[in-house]
């Protein structure tokens, strides 16, 4: 009987491929193993085996697998379901929601290798220069790769050397898989066997006794050991009997001392639990309460409570309800950032039972954390993550917390999949039997609306901890103090006067402005001229510490011009601002305080969120100047005051959140102030302090705001009333782009009728030298989201039928946000 897999393959294809396998293969291959498997002319990919079978392919002959990796499943049957929900749900495939969810390290590549035709008669002198350099080279090793080839001639491009090889019959190609994952190994040292007696160790310290520092590294070591059981590395031993690494080696090659390796991984705590679970506050119990009473109704339950109001502290009590049963707990957050401060607090909780996954740790750390949790490991009982987190090989998962489940930062938006890591935790959630917790000070209206039909559970907590005032909060007409002159810079008279006063008493101060860089244009004021991206429809930002102009869409950048590139004129001024221009105006309004800046510039090292936020805990900084990453959770004890720098920039953005999302922002960031005693003061700049939303912003009126908000959706046909489709037509030719969607958006109109907009430009219309044009679909709470998007994919086939519109890239986003 011959045997068969399907595999998925980390390629963007939809069909799954089927290959051969022998008898005894099949008896060892299951559902989640990866085994390497050849596709196309030479390359050789890893893929995944879904299912084991005896059906033939009908269209092609079945290859052969190329090789097993593994010997357990490294991807377990609920993963796999949950990966198939994601690909039909975000219309996206099986090898981009493979690609996504596996750490690369598993995504073993093949690497060519040249190897030597033993049974080719060469004829050297035939040979060119390059070409015998190469043949001499595989005379003394058995292969190479292509870099050395690379480095053996002295050139780049190896590819014409290969070719005339090849067709000389010397070499011959194939290709190797490697693994790209290594395990850290520590080196220890141990007595060698026959100096274990106490006559064997005095004799050998006899003989050891012209050479003193020999002698005083195995004294050294005799002392560790004799101190613990535990084994002694050799950074330790070079520590205690400061001694050279040299000395140690050669005590190794002597055979007095002995060698050998420890597996270790590479993220280890070392502190102890050492905090008792604090006792909660009736407000807190309260809400405890009904979050295990809609727990037991089996219902996904939204915890609302205000900034400041100890809702990690609930968290931190169903993490130990569920730990007690021996489940596993997932806890997402929106921001590396926040993942910074949450560690340090769980930990003095839990200990060693947690850990880390995110986009900062390096391949080798996720792997991991992956193979900890697929073992059930002590140490990855919590697991503490951004949205990548959520594809981690769970198999007794208990609980999980979306933290901040407003957050944008949840959707990923390239590449696919497009998901929503609050909807796909929901259904995780689902698949596992497990509950499920979101928590925000401001929900997401579409959260709420479904806690207020009952659909979810709902829990409150309406009073900061410790009874805590809600900060002041004041609104400065930036319009009206431009034109009574009463500005610095770009701060009012108002937001000087308190940050002064917060200095004074030895407090810190946030600066909130929601844009990186020191200006977002660069304007000559002689033409009008403002220097633009080549690759992008979008004006360069100033950067003053690199003094370049930025791209913030491509990463495209030059070096800041002396002149105007339309007319020659040297005079070119700044129009905006950015965080890197506040930070400065504070330096030079107050010489004397220390200022630190938190944005996409100043955290692109692996620990660099960590350094500037323990620095602004220690009380080492007065003035943080940041973006969004500052107004989520982040809790600072000593922070008075904050202030919103522009509070307009956030609510003229033409998005139909716009407004929900500057409720949030400004809620959030307001909730950094005054998390002690004494009560915080927020102070928002605005050339419009009268608008609804800010007004519901220093009254705290979530209510009102979700009212409003709901009456518009409904009027205007968008979520949570309806459901959105965004489908972006991608193509670097504007009129093929514009008659490719026009083409598609006609074909939908005959489907769907009044509910499809578009096509239309969006406000940036080219990005990467790629013009884009946007559709939406908006589908009727009655209607089946399974047809629609069944319709719209009938109607690509037609479209990819079309031969000038096969090179259209077609992009869905379902549940666009």
């Amino acid at each position: 009987m011959e045997y068969f897999v399907n595999v998925v393959l980390p390629i963007p294809l939809k069909r799954h491929f089927t290959y051969s396998i022998t008898p005894a293969e099949a008896s060892f291959l299951l559902p989640g193993m990866r085994v390497s498997v050849p596709f196309g002319k030479s390359k050789i990919y890893t893929a995944l085996v879904l299912e084991v079978h005896n059906t033939p392919p009908v269209v092609y002959e079945a290859k052969e697998i190329d090789q097993i990796l593994d010997d357990v499943p490294l991807v377990n049957p609920v993963q796999l379901k949950h990966w198939e929900w994601i690909a039909n749900y975000y219309m996206c495939t099986m090898g981009e929601m493979m690609r996504s969810a596996l750490p690369s390290a598993f995504l073993l590549e093949s690497e060519t290798l040249i190897l030597r035709n033993d049974e080719a008669n060469v004829d050297e002198s035939q040979l060119q220069d390059d070409e015998f350099l190469v043949f001499e080279a595989l005379q003394h090793q058995s292969s190479l790769k292509v870099h050395e080839v690379s480095i053996i001639v002295d050139r780049k491009n190896v590819l014409p050397v290969l070719n005339r090889l090849l067709e000389k019959n010397i070499i011959y190609l194939k290709e190797e898989v490697y693994e790209q994952y290594k395990p850290k190994l520590v080196k220890y040292v141990k007595l060698g066997k026959e100096y274990l007696s106490d006559e064997a160790l005095e004799s050998l310290l006899e003989t050891l006794s012209r050479a003193p520092k020999q002698s005083q590294v195995v004294l050294a070591l005799f002392q560790l050991q004799s101190g613990s059981k535990k084994p002694i590395s050799v950074s330790d031993l070079e520590k205690y009997s400061k001694a050279s690494k040299a000395v140690i080696s050669s005590l190794v090659e002597k055979g007095i001392l002995e060698e050998y390796f420890i597996r270790k991984d590479r993220v280890t705590y070392d502190g102890a639990e050492n905090s008792e679970i604090k006792t909660l506050n009736e407000h807190q119990l309260n809400a405890l309460a009904d979050i295990k009473k809609a727990f037991k109704e089996d219902k996904v339950t939204l915890l609302k409570g205000v900034t400041s109001s100890g809702k990690t502290e609930v968290y931190v009590q169903l993490i130990s309800d569920f730990l007690e049963k021996g489940k596993q707990i997932l806890y997402l957050l929106p921001e590396i950032a926040l993942t910074t401060q949450l560690i340090s607090r769980l930990q003095d909780y839990f200990g060693e039972r947690i850990s880390v996954f995110h986009s900062k740790y390096n391949i080798q750390e996720r792997v991991e954390v992956w193979n900890n949790v697929l073992k059930g490991a002590e140490k990855a009982q919590i697991v503490i993550g951004a949205r990548s987190s959520l594809f981690l090989p769970f198999d007794n998962l208990g609980l999980i917390i979306v933290d901040e489940e407003h957050e944008g930062s949840f959707k990923q938006f390239d590449p696919a999949p497009r998901y929503h890591a609050r909807d796909a935790a929901i259904v995780l959630a689902n698949l596992h039997g497990a509950n499920i917790l979101l928590g925000s000070a401001t929900p997401s209206i579409e959260s709420y609306f479904n806690a207020k039909h009952g659909k979810y559970g709902y829990a409150e907590i309406n009073r900061r901890f410790g009874n805590v005032l809600m900060p002041d909060m004041e609104l400065v007409d930036y319009k009206e103090a431009l034109r009574k002159k009463r500005v610095k810079g770009h701060f009012s008279e108002r937001l000087l006067q308190e940050i002064e006063e917060s200095l004074g008493n030895g407090e810190q101060i946030i600066l909130f402005q929601n844009r990186r860089g020191f200006a977002p244009v660069l304007e000559c004021l002689t033409c009008g001229h403002t220097p633009q991206c080549s690759n992008c429809d979008v004006t360069l930002t100033y950067h003053q510490y690199k003094n370049q102009l930025r791209c913030h869409y491509c990463g495209f950048h030059t070096a800041l011009p002396e002149s105007c590139a339309a007319c020659g004129s040297p005079e070119l001024d700044t129009k905006g601002f950015g965080t890197e221009q506040v930070e400065e105006e504070v330096k030079k309004l107050f010489p004397a305080a220390k200022v630190g800046r938190m944005d996409l510039d100043t955290t692109r090292g692996k620990h660099a969120y960590e350094k500037i936020i323990t620095s602004f805990e220690q009380q080492e900084l007065d003035i943080l100047v940041g973006t969004q990453m500052l107004t989520k959770g982040l809790d600072f004890r000593n922070v008075s005051l904050v202030g919103v720098m522009n509070a307009d920039s956030l609510l003229n953005f033409p998005d139909y959140r716009a407004h929900e999302r500057t409720f949030q922002m400004l809620t959030q960031v307001a909730g950094r102030a005054g998390r002690t005693q004494k009560r915080g003061k927020v102070i928002i700049q605005s050339y419009n302090p009268y608008h609804q939303i800010l007004k519901q912003v220093t009254t705290g009126d979530y209510e009102t705001m979700f009212q409003e908000q709901i009456y518009e959706r409904e009027q205007y046909k968008y979520p949570p009333v309806n459901r959105i489709i965004k489908i972006t037509f991608k193509h670097k030719n504007y009129n093929t782009l514009n008659e490719a969607s026009e083409w598609f958006s006609g074909a939908l109109r005959t489907n769907f009728g009044g509910t499809v907009l578009g096509p239309e430009f969006p406000p940036i219309s080219r990005i990467r030298n790629q013009y884009l044009k946007h559709v939406l679909v908006k589908i009727g709470k009655n209607e089946s989201l399974g047809r629609t998007k069944k319709n719209i994919k009938r109607i690509e086939k037609s479209f990819n039928s079309v031969s000038k519109f096969r090179s259209v890239r077609v992009i869905y986003n379902v549940d666009h946000i």
